[in-house]
């Protein structure tokens, strides 16, 4: 019964994520991902936005691959033109767009397994395990950055999976689980670079919390666990030095595009700036590690640089440092922030009190990821780069549910207790419901205007024009002005006779503007402040009637 739930679980989970398919045109960051990862199949060269690894990339591009998709060559490091040219390329869009998202899609099941695994250490029994993969399953954004061609639930899915093999291999440091963390750890880090940080940091604490703080006895001795640390790093690279193809192996000098970070990380006319020049000049090295450290170096240049951030109305470069918790406030079911948060503080009383890791672990890795993504990063743009926090909410929700059904009290208190509990589980499944198809950008009940909260990637990311062709289509409007923010190519979408509206020039007759256009210019397309929508096309496109 238990396990044809988990079943049911998932196959509806990956059967709603893929519903929204029909419903989206491509996001923002879709065609790039797309194209490096065709780039690397067809050409064996991995060289658009690098900061990004394959993995995921390259299950997402392998569908269309095989359809006849195929890498223009265009130059890089900006992939975005040459994604968007495979996508159109012989009028298959729709075809070569639903392929790459179905290359992403296992990830889902992959999350959701590792779900049930960690949740099934937690809980007390296997029914609470499940209703854990139940909360996870039925937040919204959580299916709706599944059914993209994106890395989001990909870097999530198999950072959850290292992290449990991580506190199992604490737990037993047999060389087999340091051999499967190592692998597991591998392939989330070749499939996004933030699991380093999660998953380092997430080793660390694991380890001080069971070591220190629990004074939990072991059978596994100190030298029996360091013993497994060569071969828990040996196997985390094979993964990442094959992801990057055919060629990764071969023996290189400094490539000339690696420029730029030696300048970047020792800028010129500095002492170490020639001293390491003239040392990597000097090196061969398999091509994965020239690319791989491009990769980490690139992420550091955009944390450096930080990212254009919009919250609570304001735009800044760099964001803030209560940015994911204001996301976590206004983007989690209001069932599960509730009863997540309780639970997480009720794993922690109860794990320290009976000496149990696996239990202080969920509420010990919640805080820790919180806290770096809080204090560390500067790329501020999506709950998508913290749903890591998520399945640690979920194993807290449902046991702080299980404490409720299970409470001991009065039988007037029970049936209360009881009855609150399926109500809080009825109402977090009734999000799907409710939220559908817009999954990804959910907002819970306690905003009204989402656009003055969070927008890009959180409610808009260029998803909505196909919705507003179709809309279009159905007024027989003849002509809009359009004030449009993507990474589509208008020319080759199915809209009416169109011109793009810049900012600061006030246009008559049908006007349609995107949410993310008005974060991006809020001054240029004041002017439209004066006048009420006819209408709100999908979450993020207000479409206006002007008259001359």
């Amino acid at each position: 019964m238990i396990r044809f739930g988990l079943i049911l679980l998932i196959l509806v989970a990956s059967l709603l994520a893929a519903s929204t398919w029909r419903v989206y045109g491509h996001t923002w960051d879709e065609p790039e991902h797309l194209a490096a990862g065709l780039e690397l199949l067809d050409r064996g060269k991995y060289e658009y936005d690098t900061e990004h690894p394959p993995i995921a990339r390259v299950l997402i591009a392998l569908g269309p691959f095989i359809a006849g998709a195929h890498s223009f060559g265009t130059a890089p490091p900006d992939g975005t033109q040459e994604g968007i040219d495979i996508l159109y390329d012989g009028g298959h869009y729709d075809r070569t767009l639903m392929l790459a998202r179905l290359g992403a899609l296992p990830f889902l099941i992959v999350l959701l397994l590792a779900m049930w695994l960690w949740a099934r250490r937690v809980a007390t029994s296997d029914w609470e395990a499940l209703l854990a993969v139940l909360l996870l399953a039925t937040v919204p954004p959580i299916i709706g950055h599944a059914a993209l061609a994106a890395l989001d639930i990909p870097g999530t899915a198999t950072s959850l999976l290292a992290l449990y093999l991580c506190q199992k291999w604490l737990s037993t440091g047999s060389r087999r689980d340091a051999l499967l963390f190592g692998l597991a750890t591998g392939v989330a880090v070749g499939t996004k670079l933030s699991a380093m940080p999660f998953i380092g940091l997430g080793m660390f604490v694991l380890f001080l919390s069971r070591e220190f703080f629990l004074a939990v006895p072991t059978t596994a001795s100190w030298y029996r666990r360091a013993s497994g640390l060569p071969l828990m790093v040996l196997a985390a690279m094979v993964p990442i030095v094959l992801a990057y193809g055919r060629r990764s192996i071969d023996l290189t000098e400094l490539p000339p595009r690696f420029g730029w970070v030696t300048e970047y990380l020792f800028p010129g006319g500095s002492a170490a700036h020639s001293d390491v020049y003239a040392l990597l000049g000097r090196l061969r090295l398999p091509e994965a590690f020239w690319d791989f450290a491009e990769g980490i170096v690139a992420l550091k240049a955009h944390n450096d640089t930080g990212h254009l951030s919009f919250l609570l109305g304001h735009v800044k470069a760099g964001g803030w440092w209560y940015f994911y918790l204001v996301e976590l406030a206004v983007k989690t079911p209001l069932p599960l922030l509730v009863t997540g948060l309780i639970g997480l503080w009720l794993l922690a009383r109860d794990g320290w009190r009976d000496r149990n890791p696996w239990q202080v672990a969920p509420p010990v890795l919640f805080l820790t990821v919180l806290a770096f993504a809080s204090f560390f990063s500067r790329i501020n743009i999506g709950i998508r780069h913290v749903l890591i926090l998520y399945p640690f909410m979920a194993m807290g929700g449902a046991y702080a549910l299980g404490r409720l059904w299970s409470a001991r009290a009065s039988l007037a208190r029970s049936i209360v207790g009881k009855g609150v509990a399926v109500l809080l589980v009825a109402w977090q499944v009734s999000t799907l419901a409710t939220a559908y198809p817009d999954y990804f950008p959910y907002f819970n009940e306690t905003v009204s205007h989402p656009e003055r909260v969070l927008v890009d990637s959180d409610l808009d990311w260029g998803q909505d024009l196909r919705r507003l062709e179709l809309r279009l289509q159905e007024r027989k409007i003849p002509s809009v002005s359009l004030a449009y923010q993507g990474t589509a190519d208008l020319s080759k979408e199915m809209l009416p006779p169109y011109v793009r509206l810049p900012p600061r020039q006030p246009a008559t007759g049908w006007v349609a503007i995107t949410a993310l256009t008005r974060e991006h210019e809020p001054a240029g397309y004041a002017w439209l402040n004066a006048y009420r929508p006819v209408e709100r096309i999908g979450k993020t496109i207000d479409l206006y009637f002007i008259a001359p």
